[in-house]
């Protein structure tokens, strides 16, 4: 069984931006009630980094089409600081399904306890957590498409290798003779 860190109280009061009231699971109150706040505004930060991050592995993936590793170094700051904006979605996520289940709240997702709000708050909710969803999904096929198209390379690259090691003849498999004789050009060179 995998157990969860709980994390201190104070790598939850991150904010995204700084007008951003910090998240303090404690200040929720024990009813759905006044809940619609920080839900919505988690939905909505995380919104915001799923579609910077979109941006970005679209760039990713035309720099690696294009091969530019220039291109590739430079967006790499602006993926770690997605990347940390997410950990602190996650993070607050995590706070928020915390305080959900002290309170006798559904803790199981954020769809499940957006459902828990009272009408105004779900109708207003639930878009967002659809939304959510659906960016997350693109997420995941954009990251297996550059995934993808990295193995390809390193596949094409590794036979490239080959090709320049075993001077372009593959050695047969079997031969009548006992083992074959075909050496490699960068070792025959070498000895």
């Amino acid at each position: 069984m995998l157990e969860t860190n709980k994390q201190p109280a104070t790598d939850l009061a991150m904010t995204l931006t700084p007008d951003t009231p910090p998240f303090d699971p404690a200040n929720l109150p024990a009813t759905a009630d006044g809940w619609e706040g920080p839900l919505g505004q988690l939905l909505s930060d995380l919104s915001e980094t799923q579609t910077a991050l979109l941006d970005v592995l679209s760039r990713k993936r035309d720099l690696l089409v294009s091969g530019d590793r220039e291109g590739l170094a430079s967006i790499q700051p602006e993926e770690e600081s997605l990347a940390a904006r997410l950990m602190e979605c996650h993070q607050r996520r995590q706070g928020l399904l915390a305080a959900a289940a002290e309170r006798g709240l559904p803790k199981s997702d954020l769809r499940s306890l957006a459902d828990a709000m009272p009408d105004a708050a779900r109708k207003s909710l639930r878009p967002k957590v659809r939304e959510a969803q659906a960016r997350a999904r693109l997420l995941q096929h954009q990251s297996l498409a550059n995934w993808v198209l990295v193995q390809r390379t390193l596949l094409h690259l590794s036979q490239l290798i080959e090709i320049v090691a075993t001077g372009g003849q593959k050695a047969p498999t079997y031969e009548k003779n006992g083992q074959s004789r075909a050496g490699g050009v960068l070792m025959d060179r070498a000895a």
